[in-house]
Formats: C-alpha cells, structure tokens, sequence
C-alpha cells in the first residue's frame, strides 16, 4: 500500500466529500479548511470569507489503486471549476475552486489536467481553479465529518449533495461505490 495525500477545494465539503469517498483506493478524506491566512479558523470564521480559506478535503489514497491524475478528473466532475468564488447557492471566496499541491510533482500534473480540461472543450467557460501551494490544512469540526452519511434527511443534503452523488454515480459507476 503506497499511502499519498491530496487536497481539493470544489465548494462546499459535504458535497466533495461525499463522492470521494466512494473512490476505490481513497482510504480517508478529512473536510476542512486551506488557501488563506488566518492560524487555526473555525466554520463560522471561513463561512464569513475573512480568512482567505477555501472549504476543502485531504483525499488520502493507496496510489497502487488510484493515481493522483484518477483524484484530478473526479475532482473535475464533482464541481463547476467554471465558476469564480462559488458553487451553486454557496457564493465567496471559501466556495472557490481550487488544488493545493504539495509538491512540483502535484502542481505539475494539476497544471497540466487544467489545461486538458480547458483544450478539452467539456466546459463551455474557462476553467478559473487556483493552482497553488499547501502551506497549512486546519480540520473542520468534528460534526462536519461523514455529514452526509451522518445527515441524509437533512433538507440540504436531500436537496443538493443527494442529487450531486446521484449524477456523479450514473457516470462513473465502475469506479465508484466501494
């Protein structure tokens, strides 16, 4: 088992969180926050966009299973990496879309992807997703973890994660659903 980590931004947690954990090789994914200044925040803090963090997951993964450029294109797929400081409803700069590399390896297939991702054509607006160093990653607060799973009634979850899930399974299928 060759154990590696990677960190995503694609708007709000509980929706990136949810699909990938269903990846086959990710072994744990953690919401919380990264991208800003402010040392040590807290939901409300990130909710209120003063920090300069991004809601966001630590993807751990076997790369014998899944490789960082599999994480890329589910990343990709799971969010609108169109659309500047917001996904949906949630609109600020802590719902922007974006990858925190932790090494020039990382940043190099990131960079690369975006770029297939913008020459591919599968979006009709430039792909807008900061590309930029993993300084610091702050774990959210204990009730955000599985908040999916540990909520599905929820009118949030029903309403948006649930579909999101939903849509992103009827494409991806052979690869998802451990």
């Amino acid at each position: 088992m060759k154990n590696e980590t990677a960190v995503f931004g694609g708007g709000c947690f509980w929706c990136t969180e949810a699909i990938f954990k269903m990846a086959k090789g990710v072994t744990s994914v953690t919401s919380g926050y990264a991208g800003g200044y402010a040392e040590s925040p807290n939901y409300y803090q990130v909710c209120s966009g003063t920090t300069g963090h991004a809601e966001v997951i630590k993807v751990e993964y076997d790369a014998d299973v899944i490789r960082y450029e599999d994480l890329l294109e589910v990343f990709w797929q799971a969010h609108d990496p169109t659309t500047k400081n917001r996904q949906g409803n949630d609109i600020g700069t802590q719902y922007r879309s974006i990858i925190l590399f932790q090494d020039l390896e990382q940043k190099r297939k990131a960079e690369e992807s975006m770029a297939q991702m913008n020459a591919s054509g599968l979006f009709k607006k430039p792909v807008v997703t900061e590309i930029k160093p993993l300084d610091e990653f702050y774990v959210a607060e204990d009730y955000h973890k599985d908040y999916f799973a540990n909520n599905p009634s929820q009118p949030y979850c029903r309403a948006i994660i649930s579909p999101k899930v939903a849509h992103f399974l009827e494409k991806n299928r052979d690869n998802f659903a451990k």
